[in-house]
């Protein structure tokens, strides 16, 4: 859990680009449309996407993806 934070977060940079790495998270699964934030330069940091994939491939256990799936739908409703 520490080290899914620490990549979701941004931990690295100073929380930096905490907001764009959920909002990634959160795009990947239907949640939102984009990534996109209010300040157009609050982007991921360099190498948080990759940080955030290498967590995703190295522990599906903790995704709640098909959780998301299933009910994608009726919250969008």
């Amino acid at each position: 859990v520490t080290e899914a934070n620490a990549a979701l977060f941004d931990a690295a940079n100073g929380f930096a680009g905490c907001i764009p790495g959920i909002h990634h998270v959160l795009s990947e699964q239907g949640l939102l449309a984009g990534t996109r934030c209010l300040d157009p330069h609050e982007v991921m940091s360099p190498g948080q996407p990759e940080a955030i994939a290498h967590i995703r491939n190295a522990y599906p256990w903790m995704l709640d993806d098909a959780f998301v799936a299933a009910h994608l739908d009726e919250w969008l409703a």
